[in-house]
C-alpha cells in the first residue's frame, strides 16, 4: 500500500455511508495504490464507484487487475483534468499508455469505473460506456487494487470483482 487510504464519511458532517478515501499528497509521478490481497483472477470485470474530488497536479481514479505486485499490473483510470479515460501496464515500475479516450470526467461527481479481462482482451467502460478495447498478454492473472496519482483526493465505494 501507499498512499494514506481511510474509511471515511462521505461527507465528514455525516456519518453514513462510508467511503474508502485516499488523501495522502504526494509528487508526480506518484501512485497512491492500494491492492486487496488473498484474491487472484485470471478472466474477470473489476468495477469501482469512484469521485475524484480535489487535486492541483491530477484528479484522478483507478482501478487496478492482474496485479503481480505494487510494480507489476494493469491499470484503468479517469483523470478529470485531463479529461480522459487511460488503460495502462505498469512493468517494473514503467508505466506504458497502449489505450486512451477522450471525455468528459467531472470532479466532485459519483462515476462507475469498469475494466474486464478475457484472455489477452481488455475492455474498459466509463459510467456504463464501452470506451476503450484493447489486447496484450502481458498479465495472465492477479490480483485487483485501487489507485490514484499524485494529490489526487479520491473516494471509492462499491468494488466489486466478478470471475468470468
Amino acid at each position: 500500500m501507499l498512499g494514506v487510504w481511510r474509511v471515511e464519511a462521505i461527507d465528514p458532517a455525516t456519518a453514513t455511508p462510508n467511503v474508502l478515501r485516499q488523501t495522502g499528497s504526494f509528487k508526480n509521478p506518484d501512485f497512491p495504490r492500494v491492492i486487496v490481497k488473498g484474491l487472484t483472477f485470471t478472466d474477470l470485470t473489476v468495477r469501482v464507484r469512484c469521485r475524484p474530488e480535489t487535486g492541483d497536479i491530477d484528479r484522478a481514479c483507478g482501478v487496478m487487475l492482474r496485479v503481480k505486485d505494487s510494480d507489476n499490473y494493469y491499470i484503468a483510470r479517469a483523470n478529470a483534468l485531463e479529461g480522459n479515460v487511460r488503460l495502462y501496464r505498469v512493468v517494473n515500475g514503467d508505466r506504458q499508455q497502449f489505450g486512451s479516450a477522450d471525455l468528459e470526467v467531472t470532479a466532485g461527481q459519483w462515476h462507475m469505473l469498469e475494466a474486464s479481462a478475457q484472455g489477452t482482451k481488455l475492455t474498459v467502460s466509463w459510467d456504463g460506456r464501452s470506451v476503450i478495447e484493447a489486447t496484450d498478454a502481458t498479465f495472465a492473472n492477479g490480483k485487483i487494487g485501487l489507485w490514484t496519482k499524485s494529490d489526487s483526493v479520491t473516494a471509492f465505494d462499491d468494488l466489486e470483482a466478478l470471475a468470468r
